[in-house]
């Protein structure tokens, strides 16, 4: 198993300039081949691989004119030409969207493999530094003496925050969670941000709202500072710093709830939203933006996979909301502003976002009966499911 620890590093003066020389000679190797590559794919309509991409980086050190590459190491300028092989990789399978140039702005970073860093008695040394990098390890119940690092990616975020990811690879699997037999669908939204099948809430705490106004204020200081100057950069820094905490708290509270969620429950199902399509509504981009459900979504399949739970997602086009939980009665339409309806079969008062997580629930344990996904082809299927779930509730048999 491949995992990772991400710590905040400290770098002294010294180590920081050669750090951002390394990352200044990254970027440019990645622009300059990504150019060299789109200029050779309209010229000539062929594709360029790996191997030849490092016989161009070659001949870029050759030319007379990028003396300054070989002040780094080429650790780092080798490992950007295997993520940017990568990257159009996947644009190719249709995983990734095609590969950008890099920016100065913004967060940098720099991959070393193991020929170019040394790890002893829990010190990182860094090729072409004498002294080791000062970091802060946050996992008590890990002793740093004891991995065996296979690569190290040192970033710097654009708040002025310096990391070091840690990966390494292990044999050894964490131990499952004793099982509880809870179960528990999901409906993510907007005012909260997931209602339970059991009837819980979990408010959504709206981190980017409730620190907007001291955004949109550092952004009109930053907006009257003249370009290229150092209180434009002092700005920028302020703004960023703004969105890192909100970053931060948004992280915080995704990792909180989701690992809870595992945590309590043997079975989760989810719903396959339609993230890129809800965030064109421009009244709701921002609001759906700061919920981080695909990030929800991410934490909950590598958690359940790591603690021996079972996450199952349903198809984005059952009807949840319109089906009512307790006789699958499947309503014709059913507007976004009605929050609570009266069923017309079985006269049940159904709130909108409780009922549609014990859908989610039901069709959800359908999908672990069968092992197979729900597809809208199979919604009636579903609904007959919910039905067959609503029966011993109807019968006065408590519920699971």
């Amino acid at each position: 198993m491949r995992t990772a620890y991400r710590v905040r590093a400290y770098p002294t003066a010294e180590q920081a300039a050669a750090l951002n020389r390394t990352f200044g000679c990254v970027r440019l190797v990645w622009n300059t081949v990504l150019a060299w590559r789109q200029a050779r794919y309209r010229a000539e309509g062929v594709k360029t691989s790996y191997a030849q991409t490092d016989r161009y980086l070659t001949e870029l050190k050759r030319d007379g004119g990028h003396d300054f590459l070989y002040e780094v190491s080429s650790v780092p300028l080798q490992q950007a030409l295997r993520h940017q092989h990568k990257a159009f990789a996947n644009f190719f399978a249709g995983r990734a969207k095609h590969p950008r140039f890099k920016s100065r702005h913004g967060r940098q970073s720099a991959t070393y493999t193991r020929s170019a860093f040394r790890w002893g008695d829990g010190r990182l040394h860094l090729a072409k530094m004498d002294d080791p990098i000062a970091f802060v390890w946050s996992w008590p119940e890990v002793d740093p003496t004891t991995i065996n690092p296979t690569t190290v990616t040192v970033s710097r975020d654009s708040d002025g925050r310096w990391y070091a990811s840690i990966a390494i690879e292990t044999e050894t699997e964490p131990d499952p969670l004793p099982a509880t037999g809870g179960q528990a669908g999901i409906d993510l939204g907007v005012s909260d941000f997931a209602v339970l099948s059991t009837g819980e809430k979990i408010p959504n705490p709206r981190h980017l709202e409730r620190k907007a106004k001291n955004l949109a204020r550092y952004q009109r200081r930053m907006a009257r500072k003249q370009r290229g100057s150092n209180n434009r950069a002092k700005a920028r820094a302020k703004v960023a710093r703004a969105h890192t905490k909100v970053r931060d708290a948004r992280a915080d509270f995704l990792h909180r709830t989701s690992a809870r969620l595992v945590r309590d429950h043997d079975l989760i199902v989810l719903e396959d939203l339609n993230v890129r399509g809800m965030v064109r509504n421009r009244s709701l981009a921002r609001v759906i933006s700061d919920c981080g459900w695909g990030e929800f979504r991410r934490q909950l399949e590598y958690k359940t996979q790591r603690y021996g739970r079972r996450l199952v997602v349903i198809d984005r086009w059952y009807p949840s909301s319109k089906t009512c939980s307790a006789c699958g009665h499947l309503l014709p339409a059913l507007p976004l502003s009605t929050r609570h309806w009266m069923c017309p079969g079985c006269g049940t008062r159904n709130d909108r976002d409780v009922n549609a997580a014990k859908n989610i629930l039901a069709a959800g344990r359908a999908v672990s009966a069968c092992g197979a996904d729900v597809s809208h082809s199979g919604s009636s299927r579903m609904r007959s499911a919910v039905k067959q779930e609503a029966q011993p509730a109807r019968a006065g048999v408590p519920r699971l």
